[in-house]
């Protein structure tokens, strides 16, 4: 019965050590590094021979390719005149020849706590290269074989504002309107396109999107990915692993994300999607078959979404975009911590503080459950002398020894898994409150303890991501320590040895843990300390009034 609960304990504490080592040990890998001076795709074509030579694009048949023909196509946007549109929320630069875009930044977020840190960009020169926000027809990129015109001029957007660019091509026998309506209130942005033939036909129609990295720096615990919808599930996919392309038949939407950011391509309707790894650069196109009737317009809809994953942003955009906010098995728990976190913010002002004061409402929920373990643990620590002379009797009759130990338990009314059973009911919460802290985009930059005390050097300023000096985690290290110090060690001198070695283990795990996740498990070891320090007291009160 005993090693049962020491299987239990050892149970509880690998299950918290594969949740905090998996990430420390095998962290997503971040994507490989962009060269300062990146060799640009080139890919000659009729069309764009026939533009040099000063002759019209001739037409060419759509042709039959499979839909990774989007995202394979080699991308080189011809130069145009930057048109500039500035919100409150970002700043955009497309191109004139076709509306690709070249910049994408956003004002309320910057890369770095620096302050003279550039904006955080969605858009690097190297993904701009790649085309994104380009047009796709019968798998040719029209920014370079279509021959396009525009009216559009700079704008910049107060609150309530919207302005829709027109830009209007001519690809063959084809004519193209294509209008991308920005609004100053969201980071959605509209597309329609509408195309006229001469003849009636079926083309197909893709868009794309492309991105380095949106972690910002922080990729150790906060990769760039890409993530897609489809068959009402989400699923992601390591970056890396897409350099032979992955095509999706039916989908809602795809992205490239990191924990607080997200670029996304949603079609109107489902559409196939493509996914892939191409010089450093994640490239996703959405493509669609369409009908077209001879001297009839038709018209085909989508919508992009680059911004930050918060749940009033991405509730703006269709498709169920909010299904990119995914906090794992636990999710319903995670969002209800984030509620809290968020009411308890408003009255505080701090995030770090809101962090206590959710530890200590989520402390004060199991109170009971920890009271009952720590009176379980307390039974056994007094146990512990006459467990040990039963051990010492029966060293090789393992047997005997485990009937002797069961009977003892018995005649003091001590249940041996007393002790870890109520911590297990609590794992849930914390898998939640985890998830929850880890992407939470309110946490990014957002300061406890901005400065060491007494100093102006930076310390807690930012609790996402590590303490820079390792005083939290260390401390953590040691109160967890002392939390052993007070439970009875296991019988077994080997486990007892494993035992003691966990409180090393898990602080090599948190010196490199965002550092509002290091906050939680700080002041949680402090309340449970204390609250094992008060039951101590409270027993010798009893024992002595006895």
């Amino acid at each position: 019965m005993e090693n049962n609960t020491v299987r239990t304990v050892l149970a509880v504490a690998l299950c918290l050590g594969i949740l905090v080592g998996w990430h420390y040990l095998f962290p997503s890998a971040p994507p490989a590094p962009v060269s300062q001076s990146p060799q640009v795709e080139t890919q000659q074509t009729a069309g764009a021979a026939s533009q040099a030579a000063g002759t019209a694009p001739q037409a060419q048949p759509p042709a039959a390719a499979a839909p990774q023909a989007v995202a394979m196509a080699k991308a080189e946007p011809l130069a145009g005149t930057p048109i500039t549109i500035n919100t409150p929320l970002y700043s955009a630069t497309l191109l004139s020849s076709g509306g690709v875009l070249q910049k994408f930044a956003l004002n309320r977020f910057r890369l770095t706590l620096a302050p003279d840190s550039p904006r955080m960009g969605l858009v690097s020169p190297e993904a701009a290269a790649k085309a994104p926000m380009g047009l796709y027809v019968d798998g040719r990129p029209t920014w370079r074989d279509a021959t396009w015109t525009t009216d559009a001029k700079d704008a910049t957007l107060s609150q309530g504002d919207s302005v829709t660019l027109t830009f209007t091509g001519k690809l063959g026998d084809l004519t193209i309107k294509r209008e991308l309506t920005f609004s100053a209130d969201t980071y959605v942005i509209a597309e329609r396109v509408t195309i006229l033939s001469p003849t009636a036909q079926v083309s197909r129609v893709g868009f794309t999107l492309a991105a380095t990295g949106l972690s910002g720096g922080e990729e150790k615990y906060n990769a760039t990915r890409a993530a897609y919808f489809a068959e009402k599930s989400l699923e992601s996919a390591d970056v890396d692993k897409l350099k032979e392309g992955k095509t999706i038949a039916a989908g809602r939407w795809a992205a490239v994300e990191s924990n607080y950011f997200i670029s996304a391509l949603i079609p109107g309707s489902e559409a196939a999607l493509t996914l892939l790894r191409q010089d450093d650069v994640t490239r996703i196109a959405v493509e669609k078959s369409v009908s077209l009737a001879a001297g009839q317009p038709s018209q085909v809809e989508n919508t992009y979404f680059m911004g930050p994953k918060t749940r009033i942003d991405l509730a703006a955009a269709p498709g169920n975009l909010q299904a990119a906010l995914n906090y794992g098995f636990f999710g319903p728990l995670a969002e209800i911590c984030l509620w809290i976190l968020h009411f308890l913010y408003r009255f505080v002002g701090n995030y770090g503080v809101a962090i206590i004061l959710l530890t200590v409402l989520i402390k004060a929920l199991f109170w009971p459950l920890s009271q009952k373990s720590y009176r379980s643990m307390e039974k056994m620590r007094k146990l512990q002398p006459m467990m040990a002379a039963i051990r010492e009797k029966y060293p090789d009759n393992r047997e005997q020894m485990n009937k002797e130990l069961m009977q003892l338990y018995k005649t003091y009314k001590v249940n041996p898994a007393g002790g870890c059973l109520p911590m297990l009911v609590q794992l849930p919460v914390f898998f939640g409150l985890y998830q929850a802290l880890l992407n939470a985009i309110e946490l990014r930059h957002a300061p406890f303890i901005a400065h060491l005390p007494f100093t102006s050097i930076p310390w807690l300023a930012d609790l996402s991501s590590k303490d820079p000096f390792y005083i939290t985690p260390i401390i953590m290290g040691v109160t967890m320590f002392l939390q052993q110090k007070m439970s009875p060690a296991p019988g077994d001198p080997t486990q007892a040895k494993i035992m003691m070695f966990m409180p090393v283990i898990f602080t090599i795990f948190f010196l490199g843990f965002p550092s509002g996740l290091v906050v939680y498990w700080l002041v949680n070891n402090l309340l449970s300390i204390a609250q094992q320090g008060l039951l101590r007291k409270q027993n010798a009160a009893a024992a002595t009034k006895g």
